[in-house]
């Protein structure tokens, strides 16, 4: 589904109004800009739509029969706490804005109002809406401060999973990203949210794994308050909060089974029901999910839904370790040094020869996530200029050294080299000085020697 109309966002909007002739004049105002719109003549009816979905925009009439509007603003913003709500009122003054400001409105038009009125206050909370996204998602990058994963490639695996997700991007269909812990999986699975038709919306991140059973369902699907023990109030979901965008699921077969009817049915009808709650709610959310597990083990062995497999693995997208693309090591550790160089005010020529050596024929196990970790810690340690091998973890230089052994160079090299390696890994002289057999007087002769 295309979210987005002229370069604009396609909103959700509720309209409760008892006149139903401005019910209907409204419905066509926004229907003619794109915008999904359910009106409703009465609170209980507004109730009813806020319990099943949650809306973008509210526009309320200030006087509903016998009820007020102004009283029904608090309830209808505590049962769909994103919406912003637009009064409508025959009976304008200031003292009504104002006190309709107080109990939670965003705005009032007058009546009779005019299309260009109603277009002029729906592009304003609109735009208001996608800064307070922005702001969201840049408090949230900030939270983060990690250089984004380039996907720049020369690897056929890469430039083949990277063609596919462009692809998948804009249709709308599950996606399901496979590949070891650290390949990037997160930072892909926002890049096709940013791909898509949904990239104004919001990007929701699940770990699976990180939570508890009753937890994670609560997070997912949201809870009412008195659901459980703790439960003070209530609480939306990730779902919910992920409404007309994407919300990501990382490590999928830690998915508990008695969870995983709940996500097939929502996948399926888009329909579920907070913990505790008996309503039947309503999302427009895409669901991407990721796994570095065997699945297909995992349903053999009836720890997986063979049909929740199928619904989420519509098109799956595989992402390789980093140790089948050591060609890409050189591109991705020099992109990181100047993010963590920026970051530490320091400035860097890039890496020795050595230093990439080292980074190239090591086998990363943690893959991308570890290589940031290494190239964040070399940026600390190191002063400025060219980042040597003395500044990798013990371990990552260590084995360069011990393949350099068979390679045709002077002793003197391996030894400044392997001194280096031991002396950056190790946490005092001392401790070098033991692991290396010697006093720790011939250290200091060394490091004197060798300029360490």
């Amino acid at each position: 589904m295309d979210d987005m109309k002229n370069g604009k966002p396609r909103l959700s909007v509720l309209v409760v109004d008892d006149e139903a002739n401005i019910r209907r004049t409204l419905a066509v105002c926004l229907e003619t800009r794109g915008h999904r719109v359910t009106a409703v003549p009465d609170a209980a009816g507004a109730l009813a739509e806020t319990g099943r979905r949650s809306f973008d925009l509210i526009f309320l009439d200030l006087r509903l029969g016998t009820e007020s509007g102004l009283d029904l603003i608090p309830v209808l913003a505590g049962a769909s706490p994103r919406s912003k709500i637009v009064i409508l009122t025959a009976y304008a003054s200031v003292d009504t804005a104002v006190e309709a400001m107080k109990r939670g409105a965003a705005d009032y038009i007058t009546k009779p109002f005019t299309p260009a009125q109603v277009e002029l206050v729906t592009e304003r909370l609109s735009n208001m809406k996608d800064m307070e996204r922005k702001i969201a998602s840049l408090e949230e990058d900030l939270g983060r401060l990690h250089p984004e994963f380039t996907f720049s490639s020369s690897h056929p695996a890469v430039v083949r999973a990277l063609e596919l997700a462009k692809k998948a991007a804009p249709s709308g269909a599950a996606i399901l990203l496979r590949g070891p812990s650290g390949t990037g999986k997160t930072v892909l699975a926002r890049a096709i949210h940013g791909w898509s038709g949904r990239k104004g919306r919001p990007f929701g991140v699940v770990s699976c794994p990180s939570l508890s059973h009753g937890l994670l369902e609560s997070e997912l699907f949201g809870h009412v308050r008195g659901a459980y023990t703790g439960a003070v109030s209530d609480s939306p979901g990730r779902i919910a909060a992920s409404e007309g965008g994407t919300l990501f699921l990382d490590e999928i077969g830690d998915l508990p089974l008695s969870i995983q009817p709940k996500l097939l049915r929502f996948l399926q009808e888009r329909e579920y029901e907070p913990v505790g709650d008996t309503r039947t709610r309503k999302a427009d959310v895409r669901i991407i999910t990721a796994t570095g597990a065997d699945l297909e083990a995992a349903m053999k062995e009836g720890r997986f839904r063979e049909d929740l497999f199928y619904r989420l693995n519509v098109i799956e997208i595989k992402l390789p370790p980093l140790s089948e693309r050591p060609d890409d090591v050189t591109g991705l550790a020099e992109g990181m040094l100047a993010f963590f160089g920026a970051q530490n005010h320091k400035t860097f020529a890039g890496f020795t020869q050595e230093a990439l050596g080292a980074m190239k024929s090591y086998h990363w196990p943690g893959n991308m996530r570890e290589l940031r970790n290494v190239v964040e810690r070399a940026a600390i340690l190191c002063a400025e200029g060219d980042v040597g091998v003395e500044y990798l973890p013990g371990g990552l230089a260590q084995s360069y050294i011990d393949a350099a052994v068979g390679d045709p160079l002077p002793l003197s090299v391996i030894e400044e080299n392997h001194i280096r390696a031991v002396v950056a890994s190790t946490k005092s002289l001392q401790d070098a000085a033991h692991i290396l057999g010697i006093d720790q007087a011939t250290l200091w002769r060394k490091r004197k020697h060798y300029g360490i």
